[in-house]
């Protein structure tokens, strides 16, 4: 062998290629394990809150609630499509190719007798611990490849950007808290905080992981024929990244989820429902108005017309709570109209049982965790406790 890596056409990539393929393959098992963990901590959440129900947000305004629990499985079902992303690479070896990837030397080497070359290339691949070799490169193996793992890696930043986010967004609605240690300080300023460190670390890394992403498509667009030197510096630089970059969103990620809390060491993700409740009931008379009117239709009423008188009471019942700070009095407005059917009594009764406003998420969670996340988990069963969630606050 040393004869053969001695100016006979191995290039040094025979070596630096395969040695990344290994790396990235053996790296991608670490990513791989410490999703599943986010995965199984998140189950568990939405099983938890399967029926704490919530406002929902489209646009980021108050919508049909929904629950928490239904709100996990948002979170799981792009983690899951990240999951499979990772599944699908198939991790191939370069092989032993040569300079362009003719593999003329060898084919001299061997005095002609491709078959020995191609034995070659197979016996080496297998010896690094592939199955599966590239059947055509240039001097490297294909720098396309590149993308797709920095892709899959980028989408877990995705999906774990935007669970942080809105867990920044109910820490500052109060609906929640991120984990919080008994020491911690959570603002030298202000000692009353508790800032979303960790979810707002998570948003940070990530910017910085789906970033990445543009480099491996410059220099897989930039290969010049069978290859150019271009790519060597920035591939040193941004492959280690993107997995060390993906490796601690997750492990901010498997911390924030974490249930098994030592509760002498600090809290979990703790929701509060009462004032999730109060959030709910401040905006539930808007909430109604959609059933309100329906009932109404069936009663034989006109829906433009009562669409228009619950319009106007509904406008004007927000903007006092925004200008004066007043409560919501969408039901007094529209009882005390004439040419309103329902008297404020009748209308309070829909404010009774708020779970019926929030459809079937319950049941919609129980479904998904029970034919999606509990399937898929039990390919995974021998990962699941074994990623790392330790960090420093």
């Amino acid at each position: 062998m040393d004869r053969v890596l001695d100016h006979l056409g191995a290039t040094s990539q025979c070596v630096g290629c395969n040695t990344d393929l290994i790396q990235m393959r053996e790296a991608m098992k670490l990513v791989k394990t410490g999703l599943v963990n986010v995965i199984s901590n998140m189950s568990k959440i939405a099983s938890e809150n399967k029926d704490l129900v919530t406002l929902a947000f489209t646009h980021y305004r108050p919508a049909q609630p929904t629950t928490i629990g239904k709100r996990f499985t948002l979170y799981i079902e792009d983690l899951i499509l990240d999951l499979d992303t990772i599944e699908s690479i198939e991790f191939k070896a370069r092989g032993i190719k040569g300079a362009t990837g003719t593999q003329a030397s060898f084919i001299e080497l061997f005095d002609g007798d491709y078959e020995k070359v191609k034995n070659l290339d197979t016996l080496f691949s297998k010896k690094i611990g592939f199955d599966k070799v590239f059947p055509v490169t240039g001097q490297t193996y294909p720098r396309k490849f590149d993308t797709k793992v920095t892709e899959a890696l980028a989408g877990i930043g995705v999906s774990l950007y935007r669970f942080a986010d809105d867990i920044r967004h109910s820490a500052g609605k109060d609906i929640l808290d991120e984990p919080f240690e008994i020491d911690q300080t959570g603002s030298s300023a202000m000692p009353y905080k508790r800032n979303p460190m960790r979810s707002e670390r998570t948003c940070s890394l990530s910017r910085e992981l789906i970033g990445l992403v543009a480099n491996s498509y410059d220099t897989a667009k930039s290969q010049w024929y069978e290859r150019t030197l271009d790519d060597s510096a920035i591939r040193r630089m941004d492959i280690p990244r993107s997995f060390l970059l993906a490796d601690s969103i997750l492990i901010l990620a498997n911390n924030i989820t974490e249930r098994n809390v030592d509760p002498k060491k600090g809290r979990p993700l703790t929701f509060y429902p009462n004032q999730i409740r109060k959030q709910l009931n401040e905006n539930l008379p808007f909430m109604c108005t959609e059933r309100i009117m329906m009932n109404l239709v069936q009663g034989g009423h006109n829906r433009q017309e009562m669409h228009q008188i619950i319009k106007e009471h509904s406008i004007a019942a927000s903007l006092a709570i925004k200008e004066d700070g007043a409560s919501n009095t969408l039901f007094e407005r529209l009882g005390n109209d004439s040419r309103f059917p329902l008297s404020k009594v009748n209308l309070e009764g829909y404010l009774e049982n708020p779970e019926r406003y929030a459809g079937a998420a319950s049941v919609q969670t129980e479904e998904y965790l029970a034919n999606v996340v509990g399937p898929k988990l039990r390919g995974y069963e021998d990962l699941i406790g074994k990623s790392s969630s330790e960090i420093k606050v």
